[in-house]
């Protein structure tokens, strides 16, 4: 993991605590909230103000986090809102702290100048001891203010001052002018400078938990369904009428495909088919070589023809499938009938531009983990334990592609991948109850009147 660590790919953007001022600050924030203090004299935050070597130090990678729910965080500067989340339990976490600190720059700033502003994202879930908890999640409140309570002060103080402006004879209560007088000493002109905060409210409708193995939650889908990491029987009884593990591979198609929550990327626009397909296979090709102890040289274009050419047929059906897809691509020729059973099925995929697109690119990542550049930007945490396990050559080759190929652009890289940013308004989503015979896809994508062919049948393009 120091390989990734020196060239930025683990705990980078994280924001430097050095100054004494804003240790102090942090201390007295963390004892707010947790009782506890750290006697490191600099380290490192996230946004949620979440330290790694505070939690080495605490032994408690959760010290903000207890029970991996309702989530508490320490705010010490804005420029939080461009950190990582750490250790994520909730796949909306991240969201919900950046718009809250986005909504509330100007406010933050000004309290932030003098102290820390320490909170927590509330819901009415305050122990998860059963998988069916987590359909009790629906709203989180962020629920903030500084060590010293300026905003509950401010607060406070403009009622005083409604009551003075409204009140017959407020003029001579002696007690609300000295009251007024010492919290605007604390909070200052409130009038003028209001300090409140705005946008404290965020509904969690679908949703991953890294609780209970793994789990994808889609709620307000029109044909909603939980997808488990792990075996479905495990998690018991579910209040959702469709809950599929990784094996329903056909099921989850049908999912993905009747909520219209993804496109095949032959068919994506402004997508590089090919590129994206070829890069795909030099991962997989990799892999391979990795795990059979081939050398794949310093892993340039012609190294891995060489290696995938030593392979032979022992390349694995993932890369068969994406190669058939990459020919006809470049060439024309048979559309290539890949099953959702296929290995490369989820491969061909990428989410639509619909609010829960990095969702659902999370899910897919999860169902092709040979897509390493996927992986990394969509599901981190799973990147890092598979990272652990990998043989060293392919270590070596991913932590440099990465550096190189997607570090120095970012944005660029995820808008060639995935498209733009899309706005936040819901998929329109329409189709048929999921169940019924498996089928062929991603079925062939040219033409106006191409159809999709999915394992509930054929289901024309709107449009088409």
């Amino acid at each position: 993991m120091k390989r990734l660590i020196a060239k930025g790919l683990m705990f980078g953007n994280l924001i430097p605590v050095e100054s004494p001022a804003l240790v102090g600050r942090y201390n007295r924030a963390l004892m707010a909230l947790t009782g506890r203090e750290t006697t490191l004299t600099d380290f490192h935050i996230d946004i949620s103000g979440y330290s790694p070597e505070i939690g080495d130090e605490l032994g408690d990678d959760l010290y903000l986090n207890p029970n991996g729910c309702n989530r508490q965080f320490i705010l010490l500067t804005i420029e939080q809102k461009d950190a990582p989340l750490l250790n994520a339990k909730f796949s909306t976490s991240r969201g919900i702290l950046t718009r809250f600190i986005a909504e509330n720059e100007a406010q933050l700033f000004t309290l932030t100048a003098r102290d820390a502003v320490a909170g927590e994202l509330e819901n009415t879930v305050f122990e998860l001891s059963a998988p069916a908890r987590l359909f009790d999640i629906r709203r989180i409140t962020v629920v903030a203010d500084t060590t010293g309570n300026h905003v509950a002060e401010a607060a406070r103080l403009g009622g005083l001052i409604e009551r003075f402006r409204t009140e017959e004879d407020a003029w001579w209560d002696d007690v609300l002018i000295a009251e007024m007088i010492t919290l605007a000493s604390k909070t200052g002109d409130v009038t003028r400078n209001p300090v409140t905060l705005k946008a404290t409210s965020f509904e969690q409708g679908n949703f991953w938990t890294a609780h209970f193995g793994g789990l994808y939650l889609f709620r307000d889908v029109a044909h909603p369904a939980a997808i488990s990491v792990g075996p479905k029987a495990a998690l018991g009884a579910l209040p959702i009428k469709y809950v599929f593990d990784m094996g329903d591979r056909n099921q989850i198609a049908k999912f993905l495909e009747i909520n219209d929550l993804v496109e095949p990327i032959v068919n994506a626009p402004g997508a590089d088919a090919a590129a994206i397909l070829r890069q795909k296979m030099d991962f997989i090709v990799v892999a391979a070589a990795a795990g059979l102890g081939l050398d794949i040289g310093h892993g340039s274009r012609r190294e891995l023809r060489q290696a995938a050419a030593t392979l032979g047929a022992r390349l694995p059906d993932e890369f068969q499938g994406l190669a058939a897809l990459l020919r006809w691509v470049e060439t024309g020729g048979q559309w290539p009938r890949i099953t959702s059973a296929h290995p490369a099925y989820f491969y061909t995929f990428r989410a639509r531009a619909h609010a829960d697109r990095d969702l659902v690119n999370m899910l897919l990542a999860e169902l092709s983990p040979l897509d390493v550049r996927q992986l990394f930007i969509c599901h981190k945490e799973l990147f890092y334990d598979a990272y652990r396990g990998w043989p060293e050559a392919q270590r070596a080759f991913v932590a440099d592609y990465l550096e190189r190929e997607y570090q120095i652009d970012k944005v660029g890289a995820r808008q060639a991948l995935f498209g733009p940013e899309p706005d936040m308004t819901g998929p329109d989503m329409t189709g048929p109850d999921m169940t019924g015979p498996a089928g062929v896809v991603p079925g062939h994508p040219g033409g106006e009147a191409a159809e999709i062919v999915g394992p509930w049948g054929a289901v024309r393009r709107k449009g088409s």
